[in-house]
């Protein structure tokens, strides 16, 4: 019998073939399928909804805001080419599963979610399942961490209107930035590179319909920083 994950997984790489032309191949990243495959997804979705936890579609999670498709998750992490010294910001935190994602494959992720009942309970969840190199930030994704910059990548999972500022001074050189950009009926996902020079090259890729990245001004508020064990 087919596991739901090994489902979810074959769902990604037929979705894949489609995007050849953004990923430059015809599958995802072994890697990525690896950690996908590690992260237990139903425990991020609410118990109402875990029997849907591994079908190639969005989930709510509460609060107006939803757990991504499975194979956006994947295209987008394997966009963001995580190596294992890498320094992670993601953006829009959610349940979490992202963050956990990204820990699979990263030294370190730095996560921000601008609703507190949704960082409380990501923290949560991630602290359980022993995620100690992902450290939960409470605050406005907008504004990035300055504090804890530079960042070899930063993956934004919510959508703004035009790509923040912060997000790419924050950039390491050499660092990448994914993020889907633009209004309620036209969003894409653009890959930004910053050189070592500090030039950013631009592209963009699928179009996706994201919830929009709110917040403006408050400041992020996190527990002390952890290390994996």
């Amino acid at each position: 019998m087919t596991e739901p994950i090994d489902r979810m997984l074959t769902a990604i790489d037929l979705h894949a073939k489609s995007c050849r032309a953004a990923l430059g191949r015809d599958h995802i990243d072994p890697r990525v399928k690896d950690a996908m495959r590690r992260v237990p997804r139903e425990l991020f979705v609410p118990e109402e909804n875990r029997a849907f936890a591994y079908g190639d579609h969005p989930l709510p999670i509460g609060r107006g805001q939803t757990i991504s498709q499975p194979f956006i998750v994947a295209f987008m992490t394997d966009l963001l080419d995580v190596q294992p010294e890498h320094r992670v910001l993601e953006i829009g935190t959610g349940c979490g599963y992202q963050a956990a994602v990204l820990g699979e494959l990263a030294a370190e992720v730095l996560t921000i979610e601008v609703v507190e009942d949704l960082a409380k309970q990501a923290r949560a969840t991630l602290h359980d399942l022993g995620y100690r190199n992902i450290v939960v930030h409470q605050g406005d994704g907008h504004a990035g961490l300055p504090d804890k910059a530079p960042f070899d990548r930063v993956l934004v999972t919510a959508a703004p209107g035009q790509v923040p500022k912060p997000l790419i001074d924050q950039l390491a050189p050499g660092g990448r930035l994914v993020i889907p950009v633009g209004g309620r009926f036209e969003q894409y996902i653009r890959v930004i590179d910053k050189d070592e020079q500090g030039r950013t090259h631009e592209r963009r890729t699928i179009p996706v319909a994201f919830v929009p990245l709110t917040g403006g001004d408050a400041p992020a508020r996190a527990e002390p920083p952890k290390i994996r064990g």
